[in-house]
């Protein structure tokens, strides 16, 4: 289109950036209709339809790029003014009949080839227990509220119970299996807990490669136990002020237990609580000393009903002392997503994306050991390649099954160098059986 204005490639280039904008697709669409593309201007109709189905707009638009005759608003009726009674003798006036309603299904039937579809159905499996989130690493956004005594500043947010639940998690099974056995049951039935004197307290580390859902799964833990749900990172408890970052962790463990049942998720432990050993400082010593204070209880059953949950990518640079029993003494291995969370994870990210046809079987299968900010940036720039061809031709093209596989050919898994790194630590520091579950792993995927 040599002889396009340059607005209409401007706007043709903001509606491939955009594709979910159906009032910047409707006027793109007007003016391709003004310069005589009628052809076009239906396809960018049909397109604002599958954005925003019944969309008035976007059908007259329709009605007209096709030269059909469309139904004309109703006219404003104005005040009737009173008339004198017509004589007994004057002629009937005939009404003037409605015009035909104009036939929107058989339209839209019309035009049903110009827009395929979004996803073909490769016999890959369906999607069952495959969440939109699912695996992502991405925090599904919940309401949040402010807890503590009104006023007090160092009052800490605690996320309300959320609807997010373990069947939200795409794949990963034998997460789903492990953190039910080992963690859920448990704590879901009282009365085995009482006739096996199980306390209502205890701590999981998540470790794994990074961008793998470690913080997801840790919201559906606390989804699935029906508890509040409080983060912590080490920017929200360091201080420069001595004595202040241990008073911070103090007071987080004291809103929980106010909240109870409440999840404690400490992200990134490795941060906050490394190896003391290792430490020059001696105020991230005392922050680490806190810590250790405020998850054994201090005073008896204090901790009834939080419930602590850490995540990690490096766990063999954790202070020994977290780890004991009572404390964090359980560990679950969280790896890269497996196939049908790879192809929850593709179909959220293309969720508001011009595709047609996208296998995403196919795309999973050739994204093995990708995490699922691997996946982001798959589908990221396969846009960004179907943008720029956009840009070039002047004419709007779809993202394709082909689009997506160059991408993840282009893009390395970023689990690879965590393994190279959790190899050796698997192999030569495997004290107490701590990483048996990495090892099978290993095994499995021929990497040892």
């Amino acid at each position: 289109m040599s002889d396009e204005s340059p607005l209409l490639r401007s706007l043709r280039a903001a509606v491939a950036a955009a594709p979910e904008d159906v009032p910047l697709r409707l006027h793109f669409a007007e003016l391709l209709l003004a310069e005589g593309h009628h052809d076009e201007a239906v396809g960018q109709a049909a397109a604002a339809l599958q954005h925003a189905p019944g969309d008035p707009a976007a059908r007259d638009l329709m009605a007209r790029a096709m030269g059909l005759p469309a139904q004309p608003p109703p006219p404003a009726t104005p005040p009737v003014p009173a008339t004198p009674a017509a004589p007994a003798d004057a002629p009937a006036l005939s009404t003037p009949a409605d015009p035909p309603a104009f036939d929107w299904a058989a339209a839209e039937q019309e035009v049903a080839d110009l827009v395929g579809p979004r996803f073909t159905d490769g016999g890959h499996g369906d999607d069952t227990g495959t969440g939109a989130g699912a695996g992502t690493g991405l925090e599904v956004p919940l309401t949040s509220e402010g807890f503590g005594d009104p006023g007090d500043a160092t009052a800490w947010e605690v996320d309300a119970p959320g609807a997010v639940r373990l069947a939200d998690v795409g794949g990963m099974r034998e997460v789903k299996e492990r953190l039910e056995a080992a963690f859920l049951a448990p704590m879901r039935n009282p009365e085995l807990r009482r006739l096996y004197g199980k306390s209502l307290r205890g701590g999981l580390l998540l470790y794994g490669p990074p961008g793998c859902g470690k913080t997801f799964i840790a919201r559906a833990v606390a989804g699935e136990l029906g508890a509040s749900f409080l983060s912590v990172s080490l920017a929200d408890i360091l201080d420069m002020y001595i004595g202040t970052s241990e008073r911070n962790v103090h007071d987080i463990f004291e809103t929980a237990r106010r909240q109870a049942p409440c999840v404690v998720f400490l992200d990134e432990l490795d941060a906050l609580g490394a190896k003391r050993s290792r430490m020059h400082h001696s105020g991230l010593r005392n922050v680490v000393n806190q810590l250790l204070t405020e998850l054994d209880g201090v005073d008896g059953d204090r901790n009834e009903g939080v419930f602590v949950l850490a995540a990690t990518n490096v766990p063999w640079d954790v202070d020994l002392a977290l780890r004991r029993p009572g404390r964090l003494d359980r560990t679950l291995l969280v790896l890269p997503p497996d196939a049908p969370a790879r192809e929850a994870i593709l179909r959220y990210h293309l969720r508001e994306r011009p595709i047609e046809s996208v296998d995403l079987g196919k795309i999973a299968k050739a994204t093995e050991d990708f995490s699922g900010a691997d996946l982001a940036h798959v589908c990221e720039s396969a846009a960004e390649a179907a943008l720029l061809d956009s840009a070039r031709t002047g004419t709007i093209r779809m993202i394709t099954t082909r689009d997506l596989l160059q991408a993840a050919r282009q893009i390395k898994p970023s689990s690879e160098s965590w393994f190279a790194s959790a190899r050796n630590v698997a192999m030569f520091a495997n004290d107490g059986g701590m990483y048996d579950d990495l090892l099978t792993h290993l095994k499995k995927k021929r990497k040892l």
